[in-house]
């Protein structure tokens, strides 16, 4: 047998890695969607479509990688009165937050920049500490 034959083999065999691969939901900012320990497939950011507004993605905050609801896209105006959360003047229904944050308020420019929140609001650090994330920092989504 050529030796080139089962690096091949190998290399076909990790290839779907390339463009999918597993990622562990960490801490409890996204139950009651998904728990911490949920093993997930992740879709990268360059073999996906562009973020769409609701969906879960993979990013790399300030505090390290996490999972988080795309919430703010480009140019959108953000506005969170706990527990409601405005864009672009409109009231944003949000069925996957079950646990709201009551208290607090902000108000973001997402410019070219996404904002993310977590589904469980008390128990989640991001966008609403964070700002907006640059593009570069969407990792991928969450299938």
């Amino acid at each position: 047998m050529k030796a080139w034959i089962p690096l091949a083999a190998l290399a076909l065999a990790l290839s779907p890695l390339t463009v999918v691969h597993p990622a562990r939901v960490a801490g409890q900012s996204m139950e009651p969607a998904l728990a911490s320990g949920d093993l997930r497939w992740v879709i990268r950011a360059w073999a996906s479509h562009p973020p769409r507004r609701g969906e879960v993605w993979l990013v790399e905050g300030p505090t390290g990688s996490s999972v988080k609801r795309i919430l703010g896209l480009p140019g959108d105006q953000v506005r969170w009165r706990g527990p409601d959360l405005w864009i672009n003047g409109v009231r944003v229904d949000e069925p996957w937050v079950v646990h709201p944050d009551r208290t607090g308020e902000g108000a973001w420019a997402c410019g070219a920049g996404y904002l993310v929140l977590g589904d469980n609001r008390p128990a989640s650090l991001d966008g609403r500490a964070w700002g907006p994330l640059p593009p570069g920092a969407l990792r991928g989504r969450v299938l």
